[in-house]
This record gives structure tokens, C-alpha cells and sequence, in this order.
């Protein structure tokens, strides 16, 4: 059996593991472009996704029948999360990595407000600053994307919200069931909503949902991006299981570290003055936000 600290590093190895193979993915995503309709792009993610993980639960006895309510939040964790997706491939077709993924880092803001606001959980003055001071750092990478790309450089924003509501959803069904039997009913979820999608759209000249059959060049990034997005989310899971959230949660910032490397060797791109400041100030608010919510969790109770 592995003791704690054997845990807790594993965990840790896990999780920097996710933050090289995120980037990796949208790096992929990046390279197909516009030259595949980013539905299809979307739901390939997932094909993949529920394909090589619904064997392994099925092999080890992982899965079980959800009934008519769990059903109903497996379909909203997937709509949240094609959405989430779909909206930051587009994104990523317009603007360098780094910048989309530090924009989207101000998840980690909207999920403590909306704790605050859905699930009355305390927020102090000193960490309401601290979430407006990520924000103002999205607003100071979103401005001169916003010059060039107009309206998308918005849309990692909104990726950002329906992934914090997809955590919050994640919270409350993660205690109930193996970390891999949840990644393959959110694959099949998306899934299934993905496919009749674009099965309508077939034809109609909507260019996100209008898929054809990709060349042979794009079909292998295709490939390439669902087994590595596949990869990446195992290895969250699992680093949430090992070690806890508040020792975790830090080491996400590596994504931009891993984006910037891979955006400047495969792109040629390298974040502007105005973006590495936004970077800083979201990533300095951003571990405050951790700390103190570790120093919270640890503090004791007062007594009666």
C-alpha cells in the first residue's frame, strides 16, 4: 500500500503531467484550425474521451446503472462542457495559446464567487480583491486581442464560466462514483448531444457545425488531440483523488507555462508587455485565492 506522502507525490506528478498534456491538446486544436468545423473537432474530444475509457470501466466493474436525476446532471455537465470546448478551439484559432488559457484562468474567480452565491459558502473582503484583481489581469490580455481578433478574445471568458459551473457540478458527483466511470458518462453525454448537432447542420453551410470528412492530415491531429485530451483528464482525476484540491490547485499555472513554450516552438508566438502583466496579476490573485482558502480550511472551528 502507498503511504500519505507516496500519495501526495504521485498526485503532484499527476497533475504537472496535466498541465504538459493540456496545452498539448490545444495545441492540436490550434493546428487543424478552421480547417475542420470545431463541432466536429469538439466531439471528436470526446468520442475518444468515452471510446478508450468505457473498455477500462467496463473491464474493472466501474460503472452502474444512473438514475433518472443523475441521467439529467451527466447531460448538463456535458452541454457545459462542449460548450466550454467549443468555444475555446474558436478561440484558439484566433489568438495565441498563452493568452487564451491565462484568460481563461480567471475560472478559478467565478468558481469562489459562485460557491459564495450557489452554495453560501463564506468569501472574505480580502479575497473579493483578490477576484477583482484577476479579472482586471483578464482585461489588460483581453484588450489588444480584442484589437485584433474583436469579439473571441471574450469567448475563453465564457469557457471560463461554464467550466466553473461544470466543477461545481463535479463537487457535488465526484464523492459518488470512480473518477473514470464519471469521465465516460461526460464523454457519452457530450457525445450525445454532440452528434445530432451536427448531424442538422450537415449541409446548412454553418461553418462551426457544417462537418465534413477531414483529410488525412487533419484526421491524425484529430486522433492525436482525443487520446491526448483523453490522457490529460485521466491524469487530473486521479491527482484529485490522490492528493487534495488546495496542495493541487497552484500547480495549474504551469498551463501557461507549457502554453507559452509551445506556443513560441510550434506558433512563433510570445505574450506582449500588456499580457505578461495580466498574467502576473492573475496568477499572483489566483495562488492568494488558494492560500487562503488553505489557511480557512485549516484554522480550527471555534467552539460552542
Amino acid at each position: 500500500m502507498m503511504d500519505n506522502a507516496g500519495r501526495m507525490s504521485l498526485g503532484i506528478l499527476l497533475m504537472i503531467g496535466f498541465c504538459v498534456l493540456a496545452p498539448l491538446q490545444d495545441s492540436f486544436a490550434k493546428l487543424i484550425g478552421g480547417a475542420v468545423a470545431v463541432g466536429l473537432v469538439a466531439a471528436t474530444r470526446f468520442l475518444f474521451q468515452a471510446g478508450l475509457l468505457l473498455p477500462v470501466a467496463m473491464t474493472f466493474g466501474w460503472l452502474h446503472r444512473p438514475g433518472r436525476r443523475e441521467i439529467g446532471l451527466h447531460l448538463l455537465r456535458g452541454a457545459l462542457l462542449l460548450v466550454a470546448t467549443a468555444f475555446f478551439f474558436t478561440a484558439l484559432r484566433f489568438m495565441p495559446i498563452a493568452d487564451a488559457i491565462a484568460i481563461f484562468f480567471v475560472e478559478p474567480f467565478i468558481l469562489t464567487l459562485l460557491g459564495g452565491l450557489l452554495l453560501g459558502e463564506p468569501i472574505g473582503p480580502r479575497r473579493y480583491i483578490a477576484c477583482g484583481v484577476g479579472f482586471a489581469g483578464a482585461l489588460l490580455i483581453i484588450q489588444p486581442s480584442f484589437q485584433e481578433v474583436g469579439a473571441v478574445a471574450f469567448l475563453p471568458l465564457v469557457t471560463a464560466l461554464c467550466f466553473a459551473f461544470y466543477m461545481i457540478l463535479t463537487r457535488q458527483m465526484a464523492t459518488r462514483m470512480h473518477p473514470i466511470t464519471l469521465q465516460v458518462y461526460t464523454g457519452l453525454a457530450a457525445l450525445a448531444l454532440a452528434a445530432p448537432l451536427l448531424w442538422v447542420f450537415k449541409g446548412s453551410g454553418f461553418a462551426p457545425l457544417d462537418a465534413s470528412w477531414p483529410t488525412p492530415d487533419m484526421l491524425r491531429l484529430l486522433v492525436a488531440l482525443g487520446v491526448v485530451a483523453t490522457l490529460s483528464h485521466v491524469c487530473l482525476s486521479f491527482a484529485l483523488s490522490l492528493a487534495p484540491a488546495s496542495l493541487l490547485a497552484p500547480l495549474q499555472y504551469l498551463e501557461i507555462v507549457s502554453a507559452t513554450v509551445l506556443g513560441f516552438y510550434i506558433f512563433g508566438d510570445l505574450p506582449d508587455g500588456l499580457s505578461v502583466a495580466g498574467i502576473v496579476l492573475i496568477v499572483a490573485s489566483g495562488l492568494f485565492v488558494f492560500l487562503r482558502e488553505r489557511h480557512l480550511e485549516r484554522r480550527p472551528t471555534p467552539q460552542p
